[in-house]
């Protein structure tokens, strides 16, 4: 079948197969995509292994019906003759297979509609379980399209939710898996509504008795359309989704294998109850609620269960699975899988698979990495969203920096937001402890990493970013601490090659400035690096790309700790963004910025470029702060300055002051407008 795929692909290939056609599909292809007689017995005798080998990706990898429907697929085929149940099942399964295709295709796209009431509806109400099954499918697979009856649509939406109630197990999952397109297809959920405490009863109950990770997308989707409306649910759902995920867990332990649905399950779990949480984001006294039902998962997961991980991504990492995926030393993987007992592979040595060895092991990597990084996101929601951090939620800090110190520094910038949550919104406990000693250990996690030179630039990011938080949300209260983090961060940032890594540190001493600018001078005087500091700073400020565009210190917008779809930047605070491209230090002077002019016209223009492009918040810790705080230390550090950089400090000071003024003014006629209305 995959030499077919490919001959079917090749015009000279295809032109020889062409009068075979017929043979191949009617006498090779549509055979296999048939309901048979070894279906026949799993459906009877093993429900529950006829829905894993159905939804298995590595069942995928050397199964017959599977090449079959990539090989229709392909082909752009479907048989036109139904026969008895066993090959409408297979005509059924073409169809479904080809749904893309005769979507965008004429005529068969005006025809879908007719299509589906005559040969697949019926099919609900069929005697045969496996034809409900499919109909079901078949159903869900083209539920996005238009109906020009919109009582069609609704005929196949409460005929896939009576499905949920069959009394066969194989047509009550397909009907769960068909319900998410509906759901997703849905323009009325008043259609849903009414029927939705059911719906989530029936979920669970097939919970309880199939571990698919399908089955939670298909909450998932019904959690994202309802929004706020699931509160009342929300307990529920947590408290069921949190039984699954333990009970896919020991399963994924019992089977000890790579490939068990149990582990892809797991992750699905931690992921729809991060959706409840979004969802109900904005009320805070549910977070209480669901807290004592999440937080044995989360101490659990942030401990031992993250070390596999680390060493399945190290492992992985040595064999270069990617590049030599086909050139993999089968008994090296045999011995490796054997010593982490994380799956049987006799069966691929048998029949001669040994690159699928590496394809499970990225699998088993990856669904360990999913589980991890789930539970930091959910981590991140508690201590973001809940009214006040509890006594519970802080015992989750020693794990986190355990874990960073031993095997989680590839997860760094997952763990970086809930720190960020427990400095910035539990300020006053965070300051106050002292068992455990939550400063201390906070300095030596940054401490540690910012001085591993063995750590690429990339990877240490969420430590200044730590520092940025601290000194932010702590001002005047850890004056003993700003000397070691400046320290620290004069000593990275001369070994500092990435453009972005060297904002963040030139951030983390304006931080410094803002917490206590005369102490942070001093500081820095007593370093004997205040000179250089301010040389780079004002430098880095001037560069622009080709382009025009800043180079440097490029505003982005504040996260507050966990925002939606929050990604690589999830730093819970201000802070600036740069790209590396075309950054090349010292340019020339039309990339730096300079005009051909020359003289005070050319400085007097690049005074105002700048004064308008540099964010206000630096202008202002850097220019106006110093000079308030100190004017004498201000003006005997300027002096030291570079000539030209000793005008443009003056200049933008000016300016800075300007600012403050304007937006202070803007603020005050806001406000009076708003008393006003």
């Amino acid at each position: 079948m995959v030499l077919s795929r490919v001959v079917i692909s090749k015009n000279t290939m295809y032109t020889l197969l062409q009068s075979r056609l017929d043979s191949l599909l009617f006498e090779i292809v549509f055979p296999l995509m048939c309901f048979n007689d070894n279906d026949q017995k799993l459906w009877d005798e093993d429900p529950h292994e006829y829905v894993r080998k159905g939804y298995d990706i590595i069942e995928d990898l050397y199964s017959p019906r599977t090449a079959a429907m990539d090989f229709v697929s392909d082909y752009d085929e479907a048989p036109v003759e139904y026969k008895p149940y066993r090959q409408k099942d297979g005509a059924l399964l073409a169809i479904g297979a080809l749904c893309d295709k005769l979507k965008q295709t004429e005529p068969y796209k005006s025809q879908l509609e007719p299509m589906l009431v005559q040969h697949v509806f019926p099919e609900f109400n069929s005697p045969v379980g496996h034809l409900r099954a499919k109909a079901a499918w078949v159903a869900g697979q083209y539920a996005h399209i238009n109906f020009a009856d919109q009582n069609n649509f609704l005929k196949a939406l409460h005929s896939v939710v009576s499905g949920m109630r069959d009394s066969e197990l194989p047509v009550r999952v397909d009907s769960v898996f068909a319900l998410r397109s509906f759901v997703e297809a849905c323009r009325d959920l008043n259609e849903i509504r009414p029927i939705l405490p059911q719906l989530l009863d029936e979920f669970f109950k097939l919970m309880n008795e199939v571990e698919n990770e399908d089955l939670v997308f298909t909450l998932e989707t019904i959690v994202d359309k309802f929004g706020e409306e699931m509160a009342p649910y929300a307990l529920g759902l947590c408290q069921n989704l949190a039984a699954a995920f333990w009970r896919c867990m020991n399963t994924a332990e019992a089977e000890d294998e790579a490939d068990d649905p149990g582990a892809l399950a797991a992750v699905g779990c931690l992921r729809a109850i991060s959706t409840i949480l979004e969802s109900v984001s904005r009320l805070p006294h549910l977070f209480v609620q669901v807290e004592p039902t999440l937080l044995p998962i989360m101490r659990r997961m942030l401990s031992s269960d993250g070390q596999d991980v680390a060493r399945l991504r190290t492992i992985l990492r040595d064999l270069d699975w990617k590049s030599q995926l086909c050139l993999v030393d089968a008994s090296k993987f045999k011995e490796v899988l054997t010593d982490l007992a994380v799956m049987a592979v006799d069966d691929l040595y048998s029949c001669g698979c040994e690159q699928n060895v590496s394809i499970v092991l990225a699998v088993k990597v990856l669904e360990d990495s999913k589980v991890f990084e789930e539970v930091l996101e959910i981590v991140s929601y508690m201590t973001f969203f809940s009214p006040t951090i509890s006594m519970d939620m802080w015992s989750l800090w020693p794990l986190m920096m355990e874990a960073l110190a031993d095997f989680a520094i590839d997860y760094f910038p997952n763990i970086l937001v809930p720190l960020d949550n427990y400095v910035s919104r539990g300020t006053a406990h965070f300051l106050a402890c002292k068992e455990p000693d939550y400063q201390q250990s906070l300095w030596s996690m940054i401490s540690s990493i910012m001085a591993d030179k063995n750590m690429e630039d990339n990877d240490i990011e969420p430590a200044p970013k730590l520092i940025q938080v601290l000194f932010q949300n702590c001002k005047g209260q850890v004056d003993q601490w700003v000397e070691p983090y400046l320290r620290a961060t004069v000593e990275r940032l001369r070994r500092a090659e990435k453009s972005y890594l060297k904002c963040l540190l030139i951030q983390v001493i304006a931080d410094a400035l803002y917490y206590n600018a005369s102490l942070t001078l001093s500081i820095l005087q007593k370093l004997g690096v205040a000179t250089e500091i301010f040389n780079l700073w004002f430098q880095m400020l001037q560069q622009v790309k080709k382009s025009g565009v800043r180079a440097n210190f490029k505003r982005y917008n504040d996260k507050a700790a966990k925002e939606e779809e929050a990604e690589d930047d999830d730093d819970g605070m201000d802070g600036f963004q740069t790209d590396d491209e075309d950054d090349d230090g010292e340019g020339s002077d039309k990339e730096m910025g300079v005009d051909t002019e020359d003289g005070d016209e050319a400085d007097s223009i690049r005074l105002q470029k700048l004064a308008e492009q540099v964010d206000f918040y630096v202008l202002l810790t850097l220019i106006f702060a110093l000079q308030a705080s100190d004017p004498l230390r201000f003006q005997n550090l300027t002096q030291t300055l570079d000539f030209h950089y000793q005008a443009l400090a003056n200049g933008v000071a000016q300016h800075a002051e300007q600012r403050r003024v304007e937006i202070e003014k803007e603020r005050m006629e806001k406000a009076a407008a708003t008393v006003a209305s």
